[in-house]
């Protein structure tokens, strides 16, 4: 599946970290570091998906991504940032990108993210839209914050609507306890408690109890997996 992705990042060794995992899976990687350069390698470079900092010199990341939705380039963009926040979140979203991964992150998640996106640019199963993400009647809205299945509306606390959008993100795949921990609770360590199994037992009541088919599934040995059908 492997592409050609820009990286827009002015912090060099970030750049470099980014662009040595990418090449080591086989993706062409085009680096730039500063928003202007960015802005001229997206419009004049054909590339799969754009990494892009919202903090750059010169031209922010925001600055960037309104130019290029602007001139028509419909290329994916994750952005990333240390502005993280749920505001943040969604000024980025609504300014036109396809995703918003907070710093600091763990490249699994990014790579993860750029082989959605690229799945989703093919006509894979990746979500069709970058605000709602979906699993058959499951639909969670990332700018309102809401959860329905079907006509009901589920609520949700604020760790486990991450949690719940992180397998989303990752719909039909295996997500691991490692990747959870990172990801939902921002753990780079086995805290060696049940934190993860009690909030998947919570959600799996939230958004599967009454229902005719199970979308949170347990793959022993492995973790978990949120799919239809």
């Amino acid at each position: 599946m492997a592409g050609r992705v820009l990286v827009v990042e002015d912090d060099d060794r970030l750049a470099e970290y980014i662009s040595r995992g990418l090449l080591e899976q086989n993706f062409t990687v085009d680096r730039a570091a500063t928003g202007r350069d960015g802005l001229f390698l997206a419009t004049d470079a054909q590339h799969d998906v754009v990494i892009l900092d919202r903090m750059l010199p010169g031209m922010d990341g925001m600055a960037v991504l309104k130019a290029m939705r602007a001139a028509g380039v419909r290329t994916p963009v994750i952005i990333l940032s240390a502005l993280a926040d749920t505001n943040d979140r969604i000024e980025g979203l609504t300014a036109g990108a396809d995703d918003y991964l907070g710093k600091p992150f763990s490249f699994a998640e990014l790579l993860a993210r750029v082989q959605a996106l690229l799945r989703r640019d093919k006509g894979g199963p990746a979500q069709a839209e970058a605000a709602v993400l979906r699993c058959g009647e499951l639909e969670l809205d990332r700018l309102t914050r809401q959860v329905r299945r079907g006509s009901r509306k589920i609520p949700m606390q604020p760790r486990e609507f991450r949690l719940l959008e992180y397998l989303l993100l990752h719909a039909g795949q295996v997500v691991t306890r490692t990747m959870l921990l990172e990801a939902v609770w921002d753990y780079h360590f086995d805290p060696g408690t049940n934190v993860i199994d009690v909030h998947i037992s919570r959600l799996r009541r939230k958004i599967d109890d009454g229902e005719p088919e199970a979308l949170l599934r347990t793959v022993r040995g492995a973790g978990y997996m949120i799919a239809a059908g």
